[in-house]
């Protein structure tokens, strides 16, 4: 306290606080480093990643001199033969046709669950789907793949004949796989939908089923699209469950009740049984570069959908 002409005067005598500041400064940097350390490790494992798969499967058309139309084309797959034929075309449009129909059977599915949940019934939707949504998340690819064949092959093969394994088995219980996937990204996007826009519709007049399929689906649709692809995403590296009861047969499917196999398929069955380094497990690894592509095709198309929704 200090004594003038004015009056008496309080002065606060500050100490400065060097040691605090300097901790907060080395706590900064240390979250610094440690965050750009993980951010390069992670860039360096992609890239190794990506590094290694291509080195090795294009070892098939470099090295080995199979030429990437027989191998993308061909329809015969007998790599002990005499001579060797290495065509991929069944098992990749086993994959494709797997992982279309299971999207074409969930995407549905999904939608209808996810508008339960956010515009028909929120609070019970919610309460009763939610968790039934998290529980099918958590079950693991092998439970999905005993279930299949032992609930889903028997009933085809009563409905329909023949050994009940295929593509319609191999396409159900994807469907059924992707679902969760796909509910959960559709009910986000939904929820997220600004309130303004729903209560605008209901003040013109429309009712809540015009609402929905004039205002609700067409404005997300961009999002509801990247629950689709992504749950695509995950159908298309699916192994166990697929392999279980599609009949893994290396020829190309011309019906739904054929076998049939998938690119992950032949890759887990086959890759234990051939030597590192020759012409079959080289065409494998070539197999798994296909995949690998296939998952950038499926990312691109998520950003894409993702910037026209910011649009």
């Amino acid at each position: 306290m200090e004594q003038t002409e004015g009056g008496t005067v309080m002065k606060n005598k500050l100490k400065p606080r060097r040691p605090l500041k300097e901790k907060h400064y080395w706590e900064e940097w240390t979250g610094r480093i440690y965050t750009s350390i993980c951010v390069v490790f992670l860039i360096v494992v992609m890239f190794s990643i990506v590094y290694f798969v291509a080195s090795k499967g294009l070892s098939t058309f470099f090295t080995n001199g199979i030429s990437v139309s027989e191998f993308l084309g061909g329809k015969t797959w007998n790599p002990t033969g005499e001579p060797a034929f290495y065509g991929a075309l069944p098992f990749i449009t086993g994959s494709f046709i797997t992982t279309l129909l299971a999207a074409l059977i969930a995407s549905p599915l999904g939608l209808c669950a996810a508008l339960f949940m956010t515009e028909i019934v929120p609070g019970k939707g919610k309460k009763i789907l939610q968790p039934a949504i998290e529980l099918l998340s958590g079950i693991p690819s092998v439970v999905y793949g005993f279930i299949g064949l032992s609930v889903i092959v028997p009933l085809l093969r009563s409905i329909f004949g023949g050994t009940g394994v295929g593509i319609a088995a191999g396409c159900l219980v994807l469907a059924v796989m992707i679902l969760p996937t796909v509910t959960s990204i559709m009910a986000d996007a939904l929820s997220a939908l600004p309130k303004g826009l729903r209560e605008s519709s209901y003040a013109l007049g429309a009712t809540r089923w015009q609402t929905i399929y004039r205002v609700i689906i067409p404005t997300t649709l961009p999002a509801l699209l990247t629950g689709v692809v992504l749950g695509m995403a995950r159908a298309f590296g699916e192994a166990l469950a697929v392999q279980m009861v599609i009949g893994n047969a290396p020829h190309v499917p011309t019906s739904l009740l054929e076998s049939a196999s998938t690119l992950t398929s032949v890759i887990t069955l086959s890759m234990g049984n051939t030597t590192m380094n020759s012409v079959h497990n080289n065409a494998l690894w070539s197999m798994a570069l296909v995949l690998l592509v296939m998952t950038f095709v499926f990312v691109i198309l998520v950003r894409l959908l993702e910037r026209r929704n910011r649009v």
